[in-house]
């Protein structure tokens, strides 16, 4: 294994801090009435450029804070500039917010908890019936490179929770952590 760099800790601990803000995102879509979701479109240097939390109360179901991101985004940037411009995301984007990232043409996405566990945590809501494809899998059926970040360990999970951590301290992202989750 090669050591890491100093720009690889460097843009670990960017990706961390964004991760910090979907999660504030998500917590004040929860607070509007929304499903707790948030996402974030930072440029190439790690200044945030769009943000958005889920927008089920008006859009239902095709208002994902990832589509609502990447829409905004095609509409705002080019492509090329897109192509270093990393998406944001609390929860492991979903097929059709994977390919509306793909669309835009955005390069790179970083996101916390996996989509299968958040089937998990959901079960069969109806508002939420989520799918069992990683965000990988539809990019990688692309002719569009786009780099994919899982679930960074570093990530302090139940800091963020709005419930707090009943649980006691845990280590590692929600997936690792049976039956935690970071946005109860």
């Amino acid at each position: 294994m090669a050591p890491v760099t100093g720009s690889e800790r460097e843009s670990a601990a960017t990706d961390i801090e964004l991760l910090r803000e979907t999660m504030r995102i998500a917590i004040a879509s929860r607070a509007a009435g929304n499903h707790p979701f948030g996402a974030l479109l930072a440029g190439p240097d790690g200044q945030v450029l769009l943000r958005s939390g889920n927008t089920f109360a008006t859009d239902k179901g095709v208002g994902h804070a990832e589509m609502n991101v990447a829409r905004e985004a095609a509409l705002r940037f080019a492509p090329e500039f897109l192509a270093d411009c990393t998406l944001v995301t609390s929860v492991e984007p979903c097929c059709m917010c994977s390919g509306g990232a793909y669309w835009a043409g955005i390069g790179r996405v970083v996101f916390g908890m996996t989509e299968r566990r958040l089937a998990e945590l959901t079960g069969d809501n109806p508002e939420n019936l989520t799918m069992d494809m990683p965000c990988h899998s539809v990019f990688d059926a692309g002719q569009r490179k786009v780099e994919v970040v899982v679930s960074c360990p570093q990530f302090p999970w139940t800091s963020l929770c709005p419930k707090g951590d009943r649980d006691g301290p845990a280590e590692g992202p929600p997936d690792e952590r049976a039956g935690r989750s970071c946005c109860c």
